[in-house]
């Protein structure tokens, strides 16, 4: 066999173990992150990376430990070898590296005998220049300075990495139970699905066609006297067709019932409770938005004033709206909870406790609802008040927004005076296109209502459960 040169070996066997180490690295993100999704994503975002303060601790308490270990001997010998070192050691090419690792006592000891065997033979300092040349000692790590130099300081750091390892261990321990219970959640939810896969399904539709129903609502709206009765009517009717169609579809299923305040006849199971609740607050919402179209046909050629009535009317819909749809779980869940199989007084105190709590949320419905009938009876505007006749003549006659005489004049807290019609459909615009009430003139804030207005048609997509 033959013998290969230090240098070409050392040089080839180091980029082949760089080549096989990137090769090593390679990772392969996409798979990785099917693996272990939640993992992925927290290492990606920087929630599990070390911190500067934790490496850099870590690399002085790395350093600190490989202090105590042995140094390296790395002897650059150009001279050629005596002949007991061929003797013993056989034969060596000129510039031949050679390392030995030798402990700490081993090399003070060999150093004070070098330096001693350098000073007898070369002669003083030049000997010892000589030999300082031919053989240096390389330590595999600098060293260190005392530890009583880093002070509390280091203790912190050091403390400050140790918490931050435990809270990003524990983060990657609650990684991966979620990884391990999310495929198991995963199949229950595909079991419970396929159980209820039909009511599963109409709940997704009728919620899809009542937001839709709600945007076709508040767009007809905004166009005022643009409106086409023919559409109005025919989407009125297209919406109360959806909801009979429904209710006719599960007729078998006491969904009728609840809606005239009656608990139905058999005690439902609670996603059945569940599925009653959701369809008949969905389907009541619907056939709402049918009545409001019909509203937006009676108001549809009239001006300001009416347009101002108009919301007022649209207001005490919805509200009346929100209080029956508080109402209407209550006779499903008081049959759910009457159920004699858990004890006769154990149902009872089940029960009452829930109308108790359900009279608390009601109060607060029939105190919007019945704010809502003095808005509209009152004469008085939440934004300002009736200008007199002396402030008129003050201000002017015309006004600002629509540049004729005033019709109905109103004065802001702003006081300035526009006719009641223009500043109430300014105002509308603001509250439509979420922009904050001000005056057309100077920007100053107006008032809010009391009471917050659904005149734009919208009806709340929020769903009334318990």
């Amino acid at each position: 066999m033959e013998a290969t040169p230090p240098g070409n070996g050392s040089s080839g066997g180091g980029g082949g173990e760089d080549r096989t180490t990137s090769f090593a690295a390679m990772q392969f993100p996409a798979l990785r992150f099917f693996r272990s999704p939640l993992s992925f994503l927290l290492d990606y975002s920087g929630i599990l990376s070390p911190t500067s303060s934790s490496s850099s601790s870590s690399s002085s308490s790395s350093s600190r430990h490989e202090s105590d270990a042995p140094a390296v001997n790395a002897v650059a010998d150009s001279r050629p070898h005596s002949p007991t070192a061929c003797a013993s050691g056989g034969s060596s090419n000129a510039g031949e590296v050679s390392i030995r690792i030798i402990g700490a006592g081993e090399q003070e000891d060999r150093g004070s005998g070098e330096e001693a065997t350098a000073l007898q033979d070369g002669g003083g300092v030049g000997g010892l220049d000589s030999q300082a040349g031919m053989d240096e000692r390389v330590p595999l790590v600098a060293p260190l300075a005392p530890e009583n130099e880093a002070g509390d300081g280091g203790n912190g750091v050091e403390e400050n990495s140790r918490d931050s390892a435990y809270q990003r261990y524990d983060i990657q321990q609650v990684a991966r139970w979620i990884e391990q219970v999310l495929p198991f959640s995963l199949l229950l939810l595909l079991v419970f699905i396929r159980q209820h896969l039909q009511g599963f399904f109409v709940t997704i539709w009728i919620s899809a066609v009542m937001y839709r129903s709600n945007d076709i609502v508040r767009k007809q709206t905004a166009l005022k006297g643009d409106r086409k009765i023919s559409f109005l009517v025919g989407i009125a009717g297209a919406f109360m067709l959806h909801v009979v169609g429904v209710y006719w579809w599960y007729r078998k299923d006491d969904l009728v019932f609840p809606l005239a305040m009656l608990p139905p006849k058999a005690i439902p199971p609670f996603w059945h409770a569940i599925f009653i609740i959701l369809v008949n607050d969905t389907l009541v919402r619907q056939a709402t938005m049918a009545f409001k179209c019909l509203l937006l046909v009676y108001y549809k050629n009239g001006r300001g004033h009416n347009y101002r009535r108009q919301g007022q009317m649209l207001t005490v819909v919805e509200y009346s709206l929100l209080l029956y749809r508080a109402l209407l779980p209550a006779p499903v869940w008081y049959r759910f909870f009457l159920n004699k199989e858990y004890g006769s007084l154990f149902s009872s105190l089940i029960t009452g406790l829930y109308l108790t709590f359900k009279l608390t949320s009601v109060v607060e419905k029939v105190q919007s609802f019945f704010a809502s009938i003095r808005a509209l009876s009152r004469k008085d505007i939440h934004y300002g008040s009736h200008a007199t006749l002396e402030q008129v003549n003050a201000a002017g006659d015309l006004c600002a927004i629509c540049q004729e005489k005033m019709h109905a004049p109103i004065l802001l807290r702003c006081k300035h005076i526009f006719c009641e019609d223009c500043v109430s459909e300014w105002l509308d615009f603001c509250f439509m296109f979420e922009r904050e009430r001000t005056c057309p003139l100077c920007r100053a804030v107006v008032k809010p209502a009391d009471l917050r207005t659904f005149g734009d048609g919208s009806t709340s997509l929020f769903f009334q459960f318990f």
